[in-house]
């Protein structure tokens, strides 16, 4: 072993290499996310040309080959020499980590992409890149190959029109760094468009050129901006009233935006977001705004006599039932926490926000009284529901483990840490018979529900706490639910949903997926939550054994066995979880060395909130929609 430590042993990175030998350090992770994120990268300089007010157009194709182009009408990245580095500045911004044109020269106020590491870190992780700046009448280009590295130096291709400006960035993604090389499109749309509604009138354009039937591609242009973003999250739902509020200010250069419209729902939906930047964990602006939203609507249902003095203050929970926001801010110098910019830390934003909400609302609220009734009384309503759900939550929090009813149900594990313990909760008496011999009874427990649980989209807190199967899945979990729930408390690191894979065990594990969203969404967040993934197919030949999960896995085994094999195997499709014997049970969905688990994660928020609305809210018209466009995709139809 070598003691020794000296100055041999202190590597020095030359130029992007540093990126290459830690990619997760610049973008996160090499999976399909990172791939994607190398597109926002370049789009957000665009974006920033856009917020200073010198781009109009964005458009972002997907080439054959998996290359991306990023086309913008801004001003063009300056193409003199750099005075520090003695390249061109395209080269330099390309090519140098750190540099660009956010750190307070001048030539952005406002700015997303905060490191002025975007550029030159797709560069790093991409086998080439192309870059065109179209000023002054003439296009500019320069070439980078192998991570970076300058193939040709800044030249002038061509002439353009001379009033045609801006900068044209094509980039084909490392397959030695990625994981997959596959852009998603749906994945790219989903972010375009909230690009497209954060920033109004900006136009921005998404084609695939893989796909050679769509030549059109989807064109995002809202005039109307967060308002039709605030619109377009409440097409599932039905609005109590019809206006969308839309407040906007500027207070010591921090620019604010609020839009916002109650529905007749019992969930909140609040989205905030600082330079385009999707602030999912909040932050001061988010709490200078909801403060100021609960201050003005007590205040104003005091003045209008709508909330009696003998009774209670709405609650911050009360006011935000069934609304939904978003919570745009502009700073000049956002401080963010954490790695993944998901708060904001500014202190003196929260009184900004405060004063430029309050007075907004303030003002709304006399001059539309018609629609402040509308909106406090639905929070009235949902403080008497709230009291209820207090009480029903005391009636929760009293049952014990230890209680004959509750223990009749759950088969706990030995083991008290829960770190090694899990969960499995299982569809029906006979598949919980089954687990519950077949299980490891140290670290596995066993909750066997009885039918299917209440759709908790459709109810409030309330009526949830009254259904019996939730009250037993609290009590198992040992969280607490709602204001009371406690992510320390949770007694197993692994939650289970174990059902047949067919229309009734499909629908109880969404119900149970809308039940721990809605009301336990750190477990899901934190990657609590798994499917267990019952085999669909026993192939035997010999004294071999092999489960597979569907089709394409059985194909695919027996195109691997010899033609004299294959011939012989016996396969099987398997019986359900309540048909199965303790063994087969342990042996193809439980043993934590042979199973497969499905991990549920959430990268989307807004688009989980959309999709859990649209299948299980009460709206019909948008779910018949959702059938009918997706019906073709269906696989292993049971009717």
């Amino acid at each position: 072993m070598q003691n020794d430590y000296n100055e041999n042993d202190i590597q020095v990175l030359e130029g992007l290499e540093a990126v290459r030998k830690r990619p997760g350090m610049y973008i996160g992770t090499t999976d399909v996310k990172g791939l994607h994120h190398l597109v926002w990268e370049i789009v957000d300089n665009s974006i920033d040309e856009a917020l200073a007010g010198y781009c109009k157009n964005i458009e972002i194709i997907i080439n054959k080959g998996n290359s991306v182009t990023v086309k913008d009408d801004g001003r063009g990245i300056p193409v003199g020499v750099h005075p520090k580095t003695g390249i061109s500045t395209v080269e330099t911004v390309y090519t140098v980590l750190h540099a660009g044109g956010k750190f307070g020269g001048g030539g952005y106020k406002v700015s997303g992409g905060l490191h002025g590491v975007g550029a030159s870190v797709v560069n790093a992780l991409s086998s080439w890149v192309t870059v065109r700046v179209y000023k002054e009448g003439k296009i500019h280009e320069v070439k980078f190959e192998n991570g970076g590295k300058t193939i040709q130096k800044l030249t002038v291709i061509g002439e353009c029109d001379p009033n045609r400006t801006g900068t044209t960035v094509t980039f084909k993604p490392d397959a030695d760094i990625f994981d997959s090389e596959i852009f998603d499109y749906e994945t790219l749309k989903v972010r375009v468009r909230e690009l497209a509604f954060l920033n109004k009138g900006l136009q921005l354009t998404l084609r695939d050129d893989r796909d050679e039937e769509d030549t059109q591609g989807d064109k995002f242009l809202y005039e109307g901006g967060i308002s039709e973003y605030v619109r377009f999250l409440n097409q599932n739902k039905t609005p109590i009233h019809d206006q969308i509020i839309h407040l906007e200010g500027e207070e010591a250069g921090v620019f604010f935006e609020v839009a916002m419209q109650y529905n007749n729902g019992y969930n909140e939906n609040i989205y905030s977001f600082v330079n385009n930047i999707n602030t999912h964990d909040g932050g001061t602006h988010e709490e200078g705004v909801r403060r100021a939203l609960t201050r003005v609507l007590n205040n104003y249902a005091r003045k209008a006599k709508l909330l009696k003095e003998k009774d209670d203050a709405l609650t911050g929970d009360d006011v935000k039932e069934g609304l939904t926001m978003i919570v745009s801010c502009k700073h000049p110098n956002p401080q963010f926490e954490g790695q993944t910019k998901g708060r904001l830390g500014n202190s003196e934003v929260r009184k900004l926000a405060d004063n430029v909400f309050s007075e907004g609302f303030e003002r709304f609220l006399m001059e539309n009284p018609n629609e402040a009734k509308i909106i406090v009384e639905k929070s009235m309503l949902a403080s008497r529901a709230r009291l209820a759900a207090k009480k029903a939550r005391e009636a929760t929090r009293k049952t014990d483990l230890s209680i004959s009813n509750f223990f009749g149900k759950l088969t706990d594990c030995k083991s008290k840490d829960p770190s090694e313990s899990e969960i499995f909760i299982v569809e029906g008496d006979s598949a919980g018979g089954s687990a519950k011999k077949g299980r490891d009874s140290m670290t596995q427990a066993i909750l066997p529900l009885r039918g299917k649980i209440l759709n908790v989209e459709k109810t409030r807190l309330d009526k949830a706490l009254g259904n019996e199967e939730i009250k037993t899945i609290i009590t198992a979990f040992g969280t607490g639910i709602g204001q009371e729930f406690d992510l320390s408390k949770l007694r197993y690191n692994k939650i289970i949903i174990m059902t047949d894979a067919d229309v009734d065990g499909s629908h109880i594990r969404v119900l149970l997926l809308t039940l721990f969203y809605r009301y336990f969404k750190p477990i899901v967040q934190e990657g609590h939550v798994y499917a267990a993934q019952p085999p669909l197919f026993r192939i035997m030949h010999g004294k071999t054994r092999k489960y597979v999960l569907n089709e394409e896995e059985k194909d695919k085994y027996l195109a691997s066995l010899p033609d004299n094999v294959r011939q012989r195997a016996e396969i099987a499709r398997m019986k359900g979880l309540g048909e199965m014997d303790a063994e087969e049970l342990n042996e193809t969905t439980m043993d934590i060395n042979k199973r497969v688990l499905r991990k549920i994660t959430v990268d989307d928020c807004i688009l989980a909130d959309q999709v859990f609305e649209k299948l299980m809210g009460d709206e019909v018209e948008p779910r018949r929609k959702f059938i009918e466009e997706n019906a073709g995709y269906v696989k292993n139809l049971d009717i």
